[in-house]
C-alpha cells in the first residue's frame, strides 16, 4: 500500500502526509508492549508510513532502542526523526536538569542516539524544547555542524516560538517545526507559529493531533486508565474541564456519524486538510489502521465549517501539560 507524500520544508526532506509517533510505546501512556509495539511500526510501513518520531527522553532511551530495532530491516525507507534537549539526562538516562542546547551536550545526545538506533544518520533531528539560557546561534550553530559531518541529514525544532523558529532558521535552516496541533489545541494558528513556518518554507508537524485520545470519542473518564498514563493529571482530563470538553467532542461525533466517519478519522482529517504534517501515536495496530485511513478522507468546505464552529479556537477548557510541563513550551 502507498500513502500520499509530501515535501517537509524546502531542504528535501519528503514524508508520507501522517507519520507515527512512538512516545506511548514507551512512555507516558501505561505498561509497554514491546512485541506488540515492533509490529505497530512494521505495520505503518507496510500502510505507507515513513515518519517515526521518538525522543531520548522517551523511556528514556527505550524508545530509541524499540523504534531502532523495529525499523532495523528496512531503514531506507524511512524517515527516523527523534528530539533532544528537551531535559537534561545523564549517561544512565536519570533526568539531572531542564531543557538544555549546549553544544556540547547535544553533541553527545545525538552520539547517544545514534547508538541506540542502530544507524548512522539521523534524518530528522529537533532541539526538543528551546532552552532560554543559550542563544538559538549556538544551539543550531552546533546541530548546522552535525548536519555538514552527515550524522543529521534534517533538523527541526518543537514547540518553539515564532521568534525562536526564525532565529534557529537562520543559524541552520529548519525543515520542520513540530508543535501540539488538532481541533482541540489551535495555539499555533494564533501565535504567529503557523504563519511563521508557511512564510519562512519550514514544514509544519502536528503532535497528539486527536487530542490525546479525546477526538477518537472513546476516553469519556480517566478512570479506566493505567496508574502511570499521563492523562490523569493533564488538566483537560479532571473535574469540569473534563466535563466541558467532552460536550465539545460530542459535537465532533455528531458531524462523525453525519458522514459515516469515526470521530477520530474525521478530526485527523482536520488536521491534515491545513497542509501539515500529521503523527497520531499509537501503540497498537488496531488503531494505527484507523489513523491510516484518515489520510484518503478528503473534507469538503462544509464539513471543515462544521467542525470549526463545533469546537472554535481557545474553546477547550484547561492546559495541555501540568505547569511545569508547560514552563518549558513557547507559546
Amino acid at each position: 500500500m502507498s500513502m500520499n507524500t509530501h515535501p517537509v520544508g524546502g531542504q528535501g526532506l519528503v514524508t508520507s502526509v501522517e507519520g507515527l509517533g512512538t512516545m506511548g510505546m514507551t512512555a507516558m501512556y501505561g505498561t509497554p508492549d514491546d512485541a506488540e509495539a515492533v509490529a505497530t511500526v512494521r505495520r505503518a510501513i507496510e500502510l505507507g508510513v515513513t515518519m517515526f518520531d521518538t525522543a531520548d527522553m522517551y523511556g528514556p532511551f527505550s524508545g530509541e532502542e524499540l523504534l531502532g530495532r523495529a525499523v532495523s530491516a528496512r531503514r531506507d525507507e524511512v524517515v527516523v526523526a527523534t528530539k533532544g534537549g528537551g531535559v537534561t539526562l545523564d549517561e544512565a538516562g536519570n533526568l539531572v536538569g531542564g531543557p538544555n542546547g549546549r553544544p556540547d551536550y547535544l553533541r553527545r545526545s545525538v552520539e547517544g542516539s545514534l547508538r541506540r538506533l542502530g544507524t548512522d544518520h539521523i534524518d530528522l533531528y529537533y532541539l526538543h524544547r528551546v532552552d532560554p539560557a543559550v542563544p538559538m546561534e549556538e544551539t543550531f550553530g552546533a546541530l548546522g555542524e552535525l548536519v555538514t559531518e552527515g550524522k543529521l541529514r534534517y533538523l527541526g525544532i518543537s514547540e518553539a516560538s515564532a521568534e525562536s523558529i526564525r532565529a534557529a532558521h537562520s543559524a541552520a535552516p529548519l525543515s520542520a517545526v513540530q508543535t501540539e496541533y488538532s481541533l482541540f489545541t489551535r495555539t499555533a494558528e494564533s501565535n504567529g507559529v503557523l504563519d511563521t513556518v508557511r512564510e519562512l518554507g519550514i514544514g509544519f508537524v502536528a503532535y497528539a493531533p486527536l487530542g490525546r485520545g479525546f477526538l477518537t470519542g472513546g476516553l469519556r473518564s480517566v478512570e479506566g486508565l493505567p496508574e502511570n498514563d499521563f492523562r490523569r493529571t493533564a488538566p483537560r482530563f479532571v473535574g469540569e474541564n473534563l466535563e466541558h470538553n467532552l460536550r465539545l467532542v460530542d459535537k465532533v461525533r455528531a458531524i462523525a456519524e453525519n458522514r459515516g466517519v469515526t470521530p477520530g478519522r474525521l478530526a485527523l482529517a482536520w488536521v491534515l486538510a491545513q497542509g501539515v504534517t500529521a503523527i497520531p501515536g499509537t501503540k497498537r495496530r488496531v488503531y494505527l489502521e484507523e489513523n491510516a485511513s484518515a489520510a484518503d478522507l478528503v473534507l469538503d468546505a462544509e464539513t471543515l465549517t462544521a467542525l470549526d464552529e463545533a469546537v472554535p479556537a481557545g474553546e477547550v477548557a484547561g492546559e495541555r501539560y501540568t505547569p511545569i510541563a508547560m514552563s518549558a513550551i513557547q507559546e
